[in-house]
C-alpha cells in the first residue's frame, strides 16, 4: 500500500505501509510513537486504523513537522502531538507506548527539493542537513576533511570499494560548491565499467556524506538502546531501513536486547507492485520485535 500526502510542498510515498500497520497489531485507544513523522503517512494510517488511537510524532525536519501537522490537522492536538528533534534524544517521561515505528533514511521531498542538497540530479548546495539549525554540512566535510578521513568515511558508511581513489580525486579538485560538480568529479575518476554500472558512481559517496552530516548511525544506535524502555509489555516496535548498515544494526539490537522478542527472523521486503509504483522502496527492509520484559 502506498500513501501520498496531498501537500504540494511535502509529498511523500510511505513505504511498506500495509505491512507496518498490520504488524503493529493496532488496537482501539492505543498510543503509538512515530519516531520519523515525515509526511505523516504512517501516522495517518495508525490514526485511521482504530477508534481513538493516539500518535506522538517526531521529526528533525521543521518543514516535515509543519507539513505533517497541516495534513493531519483534524487530529491535532487531541490525537496527534509532535516533537521536533532527533529521535535518539526524545524523553518519553512516564509515558509508555503500545507501539513504535521508524522509517529511516531520507524522505522523497528531501530528495526532490534541490536546495536540500541530498541529490545530485540538480545543481544545489552541498548541504544534506535534516535539521537545518545544525552547523555541519556536506560542504564542510568534502572541502575540509583529510583525504584519509574521507576515504574511511566513503568505505565505512557508503561501502564504496573505490573510496581511496575517489577521496584522492576530491582533495585534488576541491573546493566543491554544488552537488553536481562533486558527482561529476567522482564519475570522471572511476573506471568506465564502474561509471556506467547499475547505480551512479556518486551514490555511495552521497549516502556516506548524508549519514555523517546527520550522525544517522550514532543516532540509530542510541534510539535502539532506548526504545524498548518506551514500550508497554507486549508493545511492538517496527523499523524500516534502506541500507545494509542500518539493517544489521537493527537485527543485532533486536536479537541482543533482553527486553525484546524478535518477530521477524528475516526482514519483510516490498512486493513487486509497490516497487513498480515507488522505485525508491526497492531497498526497504522491515523488522519487528515485541516487548517481553
Amino acid at each position: 500500500m502506498v500513501l501520498s500526502s496531498q501537500s504540494p510542498n511535502f509529498v511523500h510515498l510511505s513505504v511498506l505501509s500495509h505491512e507496518l500497520i498490520t504488524g503493529l497489531n493496532i488496537h482501539p485507544q492505543g498510543h503509538y510513537l512515530d519516531a520519523t513523522l515525515g509526511g505523516g503517512g504512517h501516522s495517518r494510517l495508525i490514526l485511521e486504523a482504530e477508534p481513538n488511537t493516539r500518535v506522538t510524532g517526531i521529526d528533525r525536519d521543521e518543514i516535515a513537522i509543519a507539513e505533517a501537522t497541516q495534513i493531519l490537522a483534524a487530529y491535532v492536538p487531541e490525537r496527534l502531538t509532535v516533537w521536533q528533534g532527533n529521535f535518539a534524544d526524545y524523553d518519553s517521561g512516564s509515558i509508555q507506548f503500545d507501539g513504535i515505528i521508524a522509517d529511516l533514511g531520507v524522505s522523497s521531498p528531501q530528495f526532490d527539493h534541490p536546495e536540500r542538497g541530498f541529490s545530485f540530479r540538480h545543481a544545489s548546495p552541498l548541504d544534506m542537513r535534516m535539521d537545518r539549525s545544525q552547523s555541519l554540512t556536506a560542504a564542510d566535510i568534502i572541502n575540509h576533511w583529510k583525504e584519509v578521513d574521507l576515504a574511511n568515511l566513503f568505505y565505512e558508511y557508503g561501502e564504496e570499494r573505490l573510496s581511496r581513489r575517489i577521496a584522492r580525486q576530491i582533495v585534488q579538485q576541491r573546493p566543491f560548491a554544488t552537488t553536481t560538480d562533486l558527482a561529476e568529479a567522482i564519475s570522471r575518476c572511476v573506471p568506465r565499467s564502474y561509471r556506467y554500472g547499475r547505480i551512479h558512481p556518486a551514490t555511495r559517496v552521497f549516502q556516506s556524506l548524508r549519514i555523517a552530516v546527520n550522525e544517522e548511525l550514532k543516532s540509530l544506535e542510541r534510539f535502539l538502546n532506548r526504545c524498548p524502555q518506551w514500550l508497554k509489555p507486549d508493545g511492538i516496535v517496527g523499523i524500516i531501513s534502506f541500507h545494509s548498515l542500518e539493517d544489521r544494526m537493527i537485527k543485532h539490537a533486536f536479537r541482543q536486547s533482553p527486553d525484546l522478542e524478535v518477530l521477524t527472523k528475516k526482514p519483510i521486503i516490498p512486493q513487486a507492485t509497490e516497487i513498480e509504483q515507488n522505485p525508491r522502496s526497492r531497498s526497504a527492509k522491515l523488522r519487528f520485535s515485541k516487548k517481553v520484559n
